[in-house]
């Protein structure tokens, strides 16, 4: 069984001070019109969606990162969202996203991702447009960052790169056509592999 197929692994994100003129949680003054909005470092446990979609007829860039959040279902009322940033919160491979065509750039670094073909099948299906995507610093992400070896680190590569291809860059780095070739051969060799293995069962 590949490493990846893990159990959702439950960690804590370090804590982070607020920034300065960072709006207090819960009383932010915001102008309508906005393309971007920051609740970052708020230590929301609920996505302020209330005040969100007052910016749906502009919104392209949300950035909700370093506080407790884990569901963001009614995200999908922002169809002119591209950007969407999620570091260290409480997501899991189990998180259920939106269908948001407009979606271009998901991070969603620091979480509790320990599972990679969920999460990636998630974000392959409700995200069709995805350019660039970084889940570093998740358990299903192995890099330098958390201890995962070389060998690791290109193998989640190669499997993001084959089951999502409209990708241009995964993490902090851009996804070469060399690369993309190889990913797309060897999963669909494992899939050859697979299917000649079942095939041999059921005659056995």
């Amino acid at each position: 069984m590949p490493w990846w197929w893990g159990s959702d692994h439950m960690e804590e994100c370090e804590s982070s001070v607020v920034e300065a003129g960072a709006p207090a949680p819960g009383s932010p003054t915001i102008e309508l019109g906005l393309k971007r909005l920051s609740f970052a470092y708020q230590g929301l446990q609920e996505i302020p969606y209330d005040i969100i979609l007052e910016q749906r007829d502009t919104l392209e860039v949300l950035d909700l990162s370093y506080n407790l959040l884990d569901d963001p279902a009614l995200l999908v009322e922002l169809e002119k969202l591209s950007t969407l940033i999620l570091d260290c919160n409480n997501y899991t491979a189990h998180v259920k996203f939106p269908y948001m065509p407009s979606l271009t750039t998901l991070w969603i670094n620091k979480n509790k991702i320990s599972n990679l073909p969920i999460i990636v099948e998630e974000i392959r299906c409700k995200f069709p447009s995805i350019k660039i995507l970084s889940m570093m610093n998740n358990e299903a992400a192995p890099s330098y960052f958390n201890g995962g070896s070389l060998t690791q680190y290109i193998d989640y590569r190669q499997y993001v790169i084959s089951q999502i291809p409209s990708l241009e860059v995964l993490d902090d780095t851009e996804v070469q056509e060399k690369e993309r070739e190889l990913a797309r051969k060897t999963y669909r060799m494992q899939r050859i592999r697979e299917g000649s293995k079942k095939r041999k069962e059921l005659h056995h």
